[in-house]
């Protein structure tokens, strides 16, 4: 059984010592299957809309006292995208300022490995969700760092997936 409600409020968010809000995203991502059921070489990754405009990124939100970053990644991906997986390992840390509100952050990213896309999620009215290639991802997002962190993403998957995928299509 799924929680569907989303978190909300501050009062277990999480700040740096130098007061910055410290946020977990996660780039959702699967192997393309064929019709046939054999999983090709092809990464797709799931991007969302944000919830005030129709800009395209990944999930991210505030990472709280009472979770790991992990546990935070992968509840960001249920709340915002509607997927379940496996959290990798980490991506990266960035420093980055948000335009809309001039407020400094420091954001987490992790890989996911998703396993089940589910069909009721708490920000489905909220949110539209897009299964697309690396490159088409790349494009339509909005945040540098997060689009550093796909980079990071499909250079371990192509290291990851060498013996298994020679021509590993990410980009």
């Amino acid at each position: 059984m799924v929680c569907l409600v989303s978190r909300t409020g501050r009062h277990l968010q999480r700040y740096d010592n130098l007061g910055r809000r410290q946020v977990v995203g996660c780039i959702p991502y699967r192997y393309k299957s064929s019709s046939d059921g054999t999983i090709s070489n092809d990464v797709e990754v799931l991007v969302i809309s944000s919830q005030k405009c129709q800009k395209m990124m990944f999930p991210k939100g505030g990472w709280e006292l009472d979770e790991s970053r992990e546990e935070a990644a992968l509840r960001e991906s249920l709340e915002e995208a509607g997927v379940l997986g496996i959290v990798e390992c980490e991506l990266g840390k960035w420093d980055f300022i948000s335009k809309s509100h001039g407020t400094f952050y420091e954001g987490y990213m992790f890989p996911l490995l998703v396993k089940e896309e589910l069909d009721l999620w708490p920000e489905q009215n909220l949110r539209r969700r897009s299964w697309m290639n690396v490159k088409e991802a790349r494009d339509v997002c909005q945040h540098w760092w997060m689009k550093e962190a796909l980079d990071i993403l499909v250079e371990r998957l192509k290291q990851q997936n060498e013996d298994k995928f020679p021509n590993l299509v990410a980009l």
